[in-house]
């Protein structure tokens, strides 16, 4: 079956079908809505509040609440938590039978990874950029021009996120299983991310495990863009060159592997 059909339609027909498809479900289920902002709200004001007084991490500007600081790792917790939910889609298809359906029929692999991808990073951006708007309740100095560019970044970020969730959906028989690797495996990216503490400070081998981690330059790139204004309050972390060229090379490699994964099973080269 070839894999690029005549004119591009089994490729941007499957591709915006499916990326409508995952907004029409999100629709009609508000839930998820609910979880994935309200868990990460709660968790950034319980954990800045309760730690403001008593926990100052190394390399955070003298002005700054902790508060502020976790909130940049706070917006990529969105992130993902939407691809976790939005990528649960792709084990349920799978076992309803509604992606063999698709398999079967004429269309680009390729376009079905990149609906289902963008459908769930589309959503990702809109619940970020609903909680991109508590940064008025903090001293970032943000202007059109910095959230734009926020939300932009935010965009590339959850291609690699959705991405990954894919991946890891499309090896999955089971919800439960997806959860359990999910949760295995991108929290502790999340958390090793400097999300809640910045890589100064911290021992040589965590600091080189922080430095490997692609999400350490999800959340340096978030800082610089929200503090375009004032960029020495972003810290001490990679620049903002060195955040954009990690994070394509993760949206590159997440879609490169799932549609590597879709290929291989369906047994198109």
């Amino acid at each position: 079956m070839p894999d690029s059909p005549r004119h591009g339609e089994g490729f941007f027909l499957p591709a915006a079908t499916l990326w409508k498809r995952e907004l029409v479900r999100f629709a009609r289920d508000r839930h998820r809505l609910l979880g994935a902002i309200l868990q990460p709200f709660v968790f950034w004001l319980l954990l800045g509040i309760g730690m403001s007084a008593s926990f100052a991490p190394a390399g955070i500007a003298g002005t700054m609440s902790y508060l502020e600081y976790i909130y940049p790792g706070a917006l990529l917790m969105v992130l993902l938590f939407t691809a976790i939910f939005s990528t649960i889609s792709v084990v349920e298809d799978r076992r309803e039978g509604f992606m063999q359906s698709v398999l079967v029929a004429p269309v680009s692999r390729s376009g079905v990874v990149i609906g289902k991808v963008l459908g769930g990073t589309t959503l990702a951006v809109l619940e970020g950029a609903v909680f991109l708007l508590f940064v008025y309740q903090l001293d970032i100095p943000v202007n059109p021009a910095s959230l734009a560019a926020t939300v932009a970044f935010l965009f590339l970020v959850g291609l690699a996120l959705t991405g990954l969730g894919f991946a890891i959906a499309w090896r999955m028989a089971s919800t439960a299983g997806f959860h359990a690797i999910m949760n295995l495996f991108l929290l502790p990216m999340w958390a090793l991310s400097g999300a809640l503490f910045p890589l100064s400070g911290v021992p040589d081998w965590l600091a080189w495990v922080m430095r490997i981690n692609p999400l350490t330059y999800g959340v340096a790139g978030v800082r610089h863009t929200l503090y375009m204004e004032a960029p020495e309050l972003a810290g001490r972390v990679p620049s903002f060159e060195a955040c954009l060229l990690v994070t394509s090379l993760f949206v590159v490699l997440t879609l490169g592997i799932s549609m590597f994964l879709i290929r291989r099973q369906e047994g198109v080269r």
